[in-house]
């Protein structure tokens, strides 16, 4: 696999139309299935390519996101000796497309608890609820769903070809408009027990599995705002070289010491993005055993990219001037696109809150 940059340059010159349009995708897909991208490697290979996508179509990395975090929890849990979704490897290779059904109103609780009832039936699980921002909505072959039954949370996925669900057509949104993002309702949605992953108490989160998802799915979203970071770095840096000053007589910004020390900021900043994201992601790929503190770990490297990321489009948006501003320029639109990371898992409330109880234990009750 091999992201070329005359292929890069291609899904760049197609991102602002998936924008202006509201609209999937569907060329980047094919041309990254072209070049094997959606196949499984590990997830230091998943980190550094969707970082590299990031940088030329926010959007279509991030929705490209569910897929591998699917095929990096597979592959996690294989790296431990559990088989368990060695089917998503398997299907990844033969042009499956994962993505995830987890999102939904109300559920602050994420993968620990569901406002979707599940019941027993014949033939598996039935799946009563809605999801929202599911991601890859006309393009996924394979759905993971999670619901309550009981005291229980149950895990397992649903393909396109099943009766039981539809989907509300609904993705208008300020930013990542091209990951169309729809509702998904779920009326009677069967999983069978081949595509069954786990059943696990309510609030449980001692199982491998759901810590597999929340290494690969934070470190793959952190990925995206890294690349988005790098990028508004790079149009800053861009920007201020080619903007020529009257007051300066008409010398560029890139000479004025305000200006330099503003993109000097903005660069310290992105590299200080750059360790930690690579490292916890090679301390997945080596098994290294954190314990506990995995979550801390996780969530606050999710915190400090999609924030650091924000105040660097911030910073690259005024460096450009006014031609940043208009709706049409990449820069407009990687403003719009960066704000996306405050409602992925785990928000900023939610990563405090780990990161103190990791420190102080449970609150005091009063």
């Amino acid at each position: 696999m091999q992201l070329t940059e005359e292929l890069l340059e291609s899904i760049r010159a197609r991102a602002a139309h998936y924008d202006e349009t509201n609209s999937f995708f569907h060329e980047d897909l094919d041309a990254l299935r072209q070049v094997d991208y959606l196949h499984p490697r590990p997830l230091t290979q998943l980190v550094r390519d969707q970082r590299t996508l990031a940088r030329f179509a926010p959007a279509t990395a991030l929705g490209l996101g569910m897929h591998f975090t699917w095929v990096g929890v597979a592959h996690t849990l294989q790296a431990h000796g559990d088989d368990s979704l060695n089917f998503v490897l398997e299907g990844a290779r033969s042009g499956e497309v994962f993505a995830f059904g987890v999102s939904e109103r109300g559920n602050d609780r994420v993968l620990t608890d569901s406002v979707t009832r599940v019941s027993e039936v014949e033939g598996g699980y039935a799946f009563h609820g809605e999801k929202i921002f599911t991601s890859l909505s006309p393009a996924w072959t394979q759905l993971a769903l999670l619901g309550r039954m009981g005291e229980s949370i149950v895990h397992g996925f649903i393909s396109r070809s099943d009766p039981g669900f539809h989907i509300v057509e609904d993705w208008n949104t300020l930013g990542m408009r091209a990951t169309q993002s729809h509702t998904t309702v779920l009326d009677g949605a069967v999983v069978t027990p081949e595509r069954l992953t786990r059943i696990l108490p309510a609030g449980d989160q001692t199982d491998p599995f759901i810590r597999a998802i929340f290494q690969n799915f934070l470190l793959l979203v952190s990925s995206v705002y890294v690349g988005i970071a790098e990028r508004a770095l790079e149009l800053a840096t861009e920007a201020v070289s080619s903007r020529t000053s009257m007051a300066r007589e008409g010398k560029t910004y890139a000479s004025d010491p305000d200006i330099r020390w503003q993109v000097a900021d903005a660069a310290m900043a992105v590299d200080a993005l750059d360790a930690p994201l690579r490292t916890l992601a090679a301390d997945v790929v080596d098994q290294v055993d954190h314990g506990p503190r995995w979550f801390r770990l996780l969530s606050g490297v999710k915190h400090r990219s999609v924030e650091t990321a924000r105040s660097v489009v911030d910073s690259a948006l005024r460096l450009h001037g006014g031609r940043g501003y208009h709706a049409g320029h990449e820069m407009s639109r990687l403003q719009r696109d960066v704000l996306a990371g405050v409602y992925h898992p785990s928000d900023t409330e939610a990563v405090h809150h780990t990161v103190a109880f990791d420190l102080l234990g449970p609150a005091e009750r009063q």
